[in-house]
């Protein structure tokens, strides 16, 4: 006798929804148990104990490259003596070779695994990296007061993808300008409005610091360096080898640095060029936790319009050629507003468009515009708009994540 066996098959949004469901069940059931419990053991001993797994503020951090954004908080907190908790998804986080005295820190694994840790933590005060809260897999723990979002690049905050940010308490802004954008986006959702205090940029400020220890650049090797978004309109995605082989022919060093989410979520794209071009002694690929020795070394970049455009130009102030005529704001939050995001617009003020016709042109393009000074007005406005308190993010985060639990302790008495 034969069997016609047929294996089930969940596709990646069912299987999301799935996990949503057996949370939200499973989380329902957790506090309503712990509740119960504490009910019962007040009606028993005429006391009402606080809850002792209750954390006061929990930093969490989602990859090491992350670890920037929160170093300067982290040290803000030491130096005041106030106690955090920091969780990570990276085994390897550099927290860990750190010897802080009233930070304590914990690696409590990755995707869903770290997803269902936090699902039921408790705490006054989750701050996050990691966009998308109750879209997905990552939900508002009941016991958990207050969210707030830490921005961990200089772009506008409306370019996460659908619902990135409208289910946090607060956003923790860079610059001044962002501001509007998020309202705008609350009014057309109708969710509710959010603080935004601005900090400035925790990890450009931690960069600024150790760019004053990094070697000399070599000016006698001309670097390009290939620094893309990811995603199916990002550079390499959309372009490929038809913007690198005309770099490979120039001659000159390249080194190409993918969204580390490429190596993700576009691993065929990223194997196959890193295949194609292994042969290559000019090219190298960068996959490294920080950006900045890539930066450092670069005479021009070339990018869609990734984040990463912004460290490079207010850091280094040195040319930017862009191209992202690809690039489809459909899946991303800007797609609902009425205008384009500043990141679009600002970029064309110091940057040079590169459209596909021009590859074949490459080397001309490049050598005129390293020869161009007429961007460092425009980059120097870019800056003093979206850097602000260059020097003091960390303070200015510290105190509003304390001031948030001074305001929860006014408000239970």
């Amino acid at each position: 006798m034969e069997f016609d066996i047929q294996l089930a098959y969940i596709d990646p949004g069912t299987g999301s929804i799935l996990f949503s469901i057996v949370i939200g069940l499973a989380g329902a059931l957790y506090f309503l148990g712990r509740t119960l419990y504490f009910k019962l053991k007040f009606l028993i001993t005429g006391r009402a104990d606080k809850i002792e797994d209750n954390l006061s503020i929990v930093l969490y951090n989602e990859g090491r490259h992350y670890w920037n954004v929160f170093k300067p908080i982290i040290e803000e907190f030491e130096q005041r003596c106030i106690s955090a908790v920091y969780f990570t998804s990276a085994k390897d986080d550099p927290f860990f070779s750190f010897s802080f005295r009233y930070v304590t820190g914990a690696y409590i694994g990755e995707g869903n695994k770290a997803f269902m840790r936090l699902n039921f933590l408790r705490a006054d005060v989750c701050c996050m990296t990691t966009p998308g809260l109750e879209v997905y897999q990552l939900k508002r723990s009941k016991g958990v007061k207050h969210y707030a979002h830490i921005l961990h690049d200089m772009g506008d905050v409306t370019c996460y993808r659908l619902f990135g940010i409208d289910w946090f308490d607060s956003i923790l802004l860079a610059g001044e300008y962002q501001k509007g954008d998020i309202r705008e986006l609350e009014q057309i959702r109708e969710t509710r409005r959010k603080d935004l205090p601005v900090i400035g940029s925790t990890y450009l400020d931690v960069l600024l610091e150790k760019k004053k220890t990094l070697p000399e650049k070599d000016n006698n090797q001309f670097t390009v360096l290939v620094s893309p978004s990811w995603g199916p309109g990002a550079l390499l995605s959309a372009f490929g080898e038809k913007l690198l082989d005309p770099l490979a022919e120039t001659g000159w060093r390249i080194i190409i640095r993918p969204n580390p989410q490429s190596w993700l979520s576009e691993t065929a794209v990223v194997e196959r060029l890193t295949e194609k071009y292994k042969e290559y002694a000019t090219i190298e690929w960068d996959n490294s936790p920080e950006n900045l020795l890539s930066l450092s070394r670069a005479d021009i970049m070339i990018s869609d319009y990734s984040g990463i455009i912004f460290d490079y130009v207010f850091l280094f102030e040195r040319p930017v050629l862009f191209a992202g005529s690809h690039f489809n704001l459909e899946m991303y939050d800007a797609s609902d507003l009425d205008h384009i995001p500043w990141r679009f617009e600002v970029v064309k003020t110091f940057g040079i468009e590169l459209r596909e016709e021009q590859f074949g042109n490459l080397k001309e393009i490049i050598s005129g515009a390293v020869n161009n000074r007429q961007t460092h007005d425009a980059i120097k406005t870019a800056k003093e708009t979206a850097w602000q308190y260059i020097g003091g993010s960390g303070k200015r985060a510290a105190d509003y994540l304390v001031s948030l639990k001074s305001h929860q302790a006014k408000e239970e008495k």
